[in-house]
């Protein structure tokens, strides 16, 4: 049994080494003013009503020691149209931070550096609580209001422990390369159990899917594996991204504090880039087959390019799957290049696969099934989703075509057959046209048309230069 001591020993030397000091948050609340002012000096030059508000953890005193975000919404009223919100949140932008630069979110704002901070000018509409949003981001500026009418300093002291956490168990964010917790999310969960060791004490114990609805709205279900109610937008889901491995990291680490509370858990760590000849004993000892589909990464937005990634990457590996190759595990990394990275069971297969009929009572299906592979498909029905694709790939004007089926024979109850498998070796799969076909993501399916290289084998250590950190991470797997 773990002494509770020893634990708040291990949180209060996390506390004491990630809460910002005197001078970091005067440099903090100096930057803030100085940015303040200055848009609302662009804000009097325009036509129209506006007003500045800082939002995100350094409005809420919830931020680490040593991160450097501020985070001001421009808001402008309702009223204004789309177009010019823009134009005048991108003039104002480029004003305050003449040395930034436009990005674009659901519309575009303007990032940059000021005073040793990075800063994002973000425009918005001023919309009431709970009426109807223009942007996602309207509803911004009222989690912050949420947030800041009901945390002391200790609830942010305990805030600030739990995003560390997070961040070194590396389930911290809500980007889609991440799918983890928002910082928002994880405010909210400190909010509902007071503290941070009661809310590994209640993860440890979850069992999905985990709802939480701090104001009672109970006005709609949210199919995730963690539901936190929006409490000012009853609609939303606040851990809708929040993916179901993340979950169970958190549960997992939760557990592991518990029993052993230790301060690494708090520090996140890259494992040491793999050398080719690591990879290459890993492959050797393994056993299996890695084959890799490496290609230039799209030029697109992680938000948009991870899921693609991962559409993908499932579309690759159930085809594998189906075609008998037996994927063991699959994984997908990115930088300048993108790789699809499936490690197999099989390199190669036998030159025929079975393939089962229907039972030999079902009489309209396995009469069709027979008489399609006896030369007579006419009368093979080829409507019902089991068996459409019986005679696949075969023709029948073709003598050799016929001759390397075996069968149909029965076995068991049903007829069965050996028919030719059209791809044996899993490279020459990967670099034909099926390839194509297996749902990739759209932008990624447009590249692969372009251009494409297979790895097979120890190929993959070719892979160490750009991401030896990745491959070291998949050969020594971790919660």
């Amino acid at each position: 049994m773990v002494d509770a001591d020893e634990r708040r020993q291990v949180i209060e030397r996390v506390r004491e080494r990630i809460t910002p000091d005197a001078a970091e948050r005067e440099a903090m609340r100096a930057a803030v003013a100085s940015l303040t002012e200055r848009v609302e000096a662009e804000l009097a030059d325009l036509p129209v009503e506006g007003d500045v508000v800082q939002v995100g953890s350094t409005a809420r005193g919830t931020w680490l020691a040593g991160d450097r975000d501020i985070d001001l919404f421009v808001r402008f009223p309702p009223s204004l149209d789309r177009e010019t919100l823009e134009r005048y949140g991108l003039e104002i932008g480029n004003a305050v931070l003449p040395g930034g630069h436009e990005e674009y979110a659901e519309h575009p704002y303007v990032t940059g550096e000021f005073e040793g901070f990075d800063v994002d000018l973000v425009p918005c509409y001023d919309v009431g609580e709970g009426s109807a949003l223009q942007s996602a981001v309207d509803r911004t500026p009222h989690h912050n209001a949420y947030l800041r009418a009901r945390i002391d300093d200790d609830l942010a002291s305990e805030m600030r422990v739990f995003k560390q956490f997070l961040k070194g168990i590396g389930v911290y964010g809500s980007n889609l390369r991440t799918e983890g917790f928002s910082g928002y999310l994880s405010e909210l969960l400190v909010l509902e159990h007071g503290d941070f060791a009661s809310l590994l004490e209640a993860a440890a114990d979850w069992h999905p899917p985990v709802v939480f609805d701090p104001e009672d709205h109970g006005s709609k279900s949210h199919d995730d594996p963690l539901v936190m109610v929006d409490p000012t937008d009853p609609t939303r889901n606040v851990a809708a991204v929040c993916s179901a491995a993340n979950l169970a990291r958190l549960q997992h680490y939760a557990r592991d504090f518990l029993d052993d509370p230790r301060a690494e858990l708090f520090e996140s760590a890259t494992p040491a880039p793999l050398a080719p000849e690591a990879v290459r004993t890993h492959v050797d000892r393994r056993g299996t087959t890695p084959v890799a589909v490496v290609f230039d990464a799209p030029n697109i937005v992680d938000d948009q390019l991870y899921p693609q990634l991962r559409k993908s990457l499932s579309g690759v590996r159930d085809e594998l799957d189906r075609r008998g190759f037996e994927p063991i595990r699959a994984a997908t990394f990115a930088d300048e290049r993108a790789v699809l990275f499936v490690e197999l069971a099989h390199r190669t297969l036998p030159a025929i696969e079975r393939h089962d009929g229907p039972p030999v009572h079902v009489r309209q299906h396995a009469e069709g099934f027979y008489e399609a592979y006896t030369g007579n498909d006419d009368v093979y029905p080829g409507d019902d989703e089991a068996y459409a694709d019986d005679d696949e790939g075969r023709d029948e004007t073709d003598p050799d075509s016929a001759s390397d089926i075996y069968g149909p024979f029965v076995d068991g109850d049903r007829y069965v057959v050996e028919r030719t498998r059209e791809f044996t070796d899993v490279a020459e799969l990967l670099a034909s046209e099926e390839l194509l076909t297996v749902g990739l993501g759209a932008r990624i399916q447009t590249t692969l048309e372009d251009d494409y290289d297979v790895l097979v084998g120890e190929a993959v250590a070719t892979l160490c230069d750009e991401f030896g950190s990745e491959l070291a991470a998949y050969f020594d797997p971790r919660p």
